[in-house]
Order: structure tokens, then sequence, then C-alpha cells
């Protein structure tokens, strides 16, 4: 705790990237510690493990042809590059993004090839530099914070978790006082990141009106449950590697694969009623009404229903009732195991379909 979280943002005055990827301009290198948080836009991602959700919401700026993941383990210096100066050939429109990923293993002509990019980078790309472990020696973050602005973020101390969760929902724009954050603390713990993520909760259901105490108490999940729900969050994204770590932070918290299958199936079922009332043309409150569930409930199932057909849900039922009896005895591998492989096939059904029926 307290270590220093740096991010370095290099500006882009850009207008066609504006238009292209969202209202905030977009800068063309970013620079991401394996302790740091990248900023996508006005927005400040914190704290611990947020990492991957920051790259998440850069990638989701840009068109899945027009992202490009590469390793620094295979790649040099000049062959990012080399990726960002194809921009015209196969970016979208909305530009293209480069994420290179144990940058720490580079060496000086590596470091010299990103210098002369960070000089002069191309119109419309984004290179994002991702170390897996400490820039020992390292030129890139001088060069990111000589040709940009540093922006550094503070893990906060456990006796300084209110004052950051109030930053929190001030960022957020709820209006809260300090009971309220103290009371999110209290019911939460000292896990910044499930502090995060209950507060992100909490604003989207205040939407316009205050949240005290009372709000935090009835809304607010232990951290324990919090990393159990996030794998729920995680696979109405379709986000398989989110749903893999919110699912070993749940088993690590000491959450049994028989718990969570349970909730995960509860999720299931709810999005499925979700969507099914909704295509009868009810709204999240009244639908909310009729399955007697909180509204912000029914947002989240509503949201997670977009991403899958009524098929999908039905073979999700079918796969979860198989993950039931194998964590009852059916199978002989470890209720860990089974609980990581079902939500790979939950997480990813048409592409796993697709491939089990081979080309047409």
């Amino acid at each position: 705790m307290g270590r220093q979280r740096a991010v370095d943002r290099h500006v882009d005055g850009s207008e066609d990237l504006d238009r292209g990827v969202g209202e905030e301009p977009l800068d063309p290198v970013f620079r991401e510690n394996r302790d740091s948080i990248a900023a996508t836009d006005s927005e400040r991602i914190e704290p611990e493990g947020q990492i991957r959700r920051a790259l998440e919401r850069l990638r989701g700026r840009f068109g899945p042809e027009s992202v490009e993941t590469l390793s620094a383990q295979s790649v040099s210096g000049e062959e990012a590059v080399a990726a960002c100066n194809s921009l015209g050939l196969f970016a979208g429109k909305g530009g293209r993004l480069v994420i290179v990923e144990d940058v720490e293993g580079w060496k000086k002509p590596d470091e010299e090839a990103i210098a002369g990019y960070v000089a002069d980078p191309v119109h419309g790309a984004v290179l994002a530099l991702v170390p897996g472990g400490e820039l020992k020696g390292s030129s890139l973050p001088a060069l990111c914070a000589k040709a940009g602005e540093v922006l550094a973020f503070d893990v906060p101390k456990p006796r300084d978790l209110p004052t950051w969760v109030r930053g929190q929902f001030e960022r957020l724009g709820v209006r809260s006082d300090r009971e309220a954050a103290r009371a999110l603390v209290e019911i939460v713990g000292e896990d910044a990141t499930a502090l995060a993520t209950e507060a992100e909760k909490l604003a989207a259901w205040a939407g316009d009106e205050p949240v005290g105490r009372r709000e935090v108490e009835l809304l607010a999940a232990p951290a324990h449950e919090a990393s159990a729900w996030a794998i729920m969050d995680a696979w109405g994204a379709r986000d398989l590697a989110a749903a893999l770590d919110a699912c070993q932070s749940a088993l690590e918290h000491g959450e049994e694969p028989f718990v969570v299958a349970v909730r995960l199936a509860s999720q299931v079922t709810l999005v499925r009623q979700a969507q099914a009332l909704a295509e009868e043309g009810l709204g999240a409150r009244e639908i909310a009404k009729r399955l007697r569930k909180h509204e912000f409930r029914v947002r989240k199932a509503l949201g997670h229903a977009e991403n899958y057909t009524h098929d999908e849900l039905d073979d999700a039922v079918v796969r979860l009732a198989a993950l039931d009896g194998a964590l009852k005895g059916a199978s002989r591998l470890a209720g860990e195991l089974e609980l990581e492989r079902a939500l790979v096939e939950l997480v990813r059904m048409p592409e796993l379909a697709i491939r089990r029926s081979g080309p047409s």
C-alpha cells in the first residue's frame, strides 16, 4: 500500500481520432507499469488489479479489427513501430491500437526505435506499452515523461480509505457524505479494487439521488461477495480473462466452487427472464417489479442479455446443470477446475460451437 502509480500520457490533437473513438482524444503513446493504471480518457482508473480493466476499456474504443496485441518477448521495438505504421492498411475507421506487453525485456535498440516513434507518432494510432515487471534501467519511462504528461496515483493507506472513497464518489458524480464513504469501507473492507467496484455500482443505482449510509448498507457487498459477483459481470460482458481472474479471486477469498456456480446459475436465469420480458416491451422498472428484484440487478441483467442470444442462454442452463452434477461428485476433477472449464465454455460458446462443427 502507498506505492506510487504512474501513467505517462502524450497529447494528440487529432480531430479525426477524437471523432472515431470517443469524445475525448486518445494519446498516441501509453506506458503502463504493472503497478500503474492507464488513463485512456478524462476518467482515472484505480488502483490494484486494474491494468487489465484499463486495457479492456482502451480496446473498447476501437473495432476488433483495429486492435493488435504483441509481446516484447517475440517482437522488437522496430516491429512494434511497424505495427503502428500499418495504420493505413489495417485500421478501421476508429484508428489503430497496438498493445505491446512485457516491454521490460526490451534492449537499447528497441528503446531507440520507440524514441523515434514518440518523436513523430502516426496520426490515428495508439501505442500502449505494458511492462510485466520492473523497468530497471529502461529509458521508456523517461521518454514518456519527456514527451508528455506524467500522472501519478497513490494507493490509499487504510486510514485514508474513507477519504479516497469520497473521491471515487465525486469522480462518478455521486452526491454522498462522510458516513456513506465510511460505511462502504466498513462493509467492503480494505480491498481498493472491491471498493472502486462497489462505488461504481452505487453510482449506477443512485443516478441523481444522494447516497448515504442507509443506501450503502442496502446495496454494498463485502469484498469476498464482490469478487464472486465480479464473475457474473465478466460473464455478462463475455470477458473471459476477467471472468477467470474474478473466479480465482473468489476462490482465494474462500468461496466454494459450488456457491459460485449457484450464483452464476441464478444470474443466467435472471438474464433469461429479463431478456424475455424486455422483448414483451417491459422496461427495467416494470421487470424489477414483476421479478421482485432490485432495479439495479435488472439493469445489469438487461445489459448482459444484449451479449447473448436465446439459444446461448438455453445452452448456458444446460452447461450449468452439468457443472452442478460435476461438483456433486459426477466428475473426478477438482471443483475449481470444473468451474473454470465451465466459465471458458459459457463465455466462448459460439466460438467453441464453430470449432466443433468444423468448416462447412
